[in-house]
């Protein structure tokens, strides 16, 4: 199943990014250059999305770039992450 969130990346004082899901509580992720922090934001959001969906949680919605408080500078990237599920299968 395919599941895509946007996430804001800002540029640090450093020249690093830090990237967030709003949609996706305390999921946050930094990297050294806006494509290990893209990179970074997937492997995150693939994490947080697995544990919410092994504890039977609802999926929070997903906003629209338009409704989000966005500050000058910052980049919006959606992030796609694709989930297998294997119910039945055991290694």
């Amino acid at each position: 199943m395919k599941f895509i969130y946007p996430a804001i990346f800002r540029k640090t004082e450093s020249g690093t990014y830090r990237g967030f899901f709003p949609d996706l509580e305390d999921c946050a992720v930094e990297g050294d250059t806006l494509e290990e922090a893209v990179d970074n934001a997937n492997d995150a959001a693939r994490e947080w999305l697995t544990v919410e969906l092994e504890d039977d949680c609802p999926l929070p919605s997903i906003s629209d770039e338009s409704d989000m408080a966005l500050e000058e500078g910052d980049i919006v990237r959606n992030i796609a992450v694709t989930l297998r599920f294997t119910d039945g299968w055991d290694e």
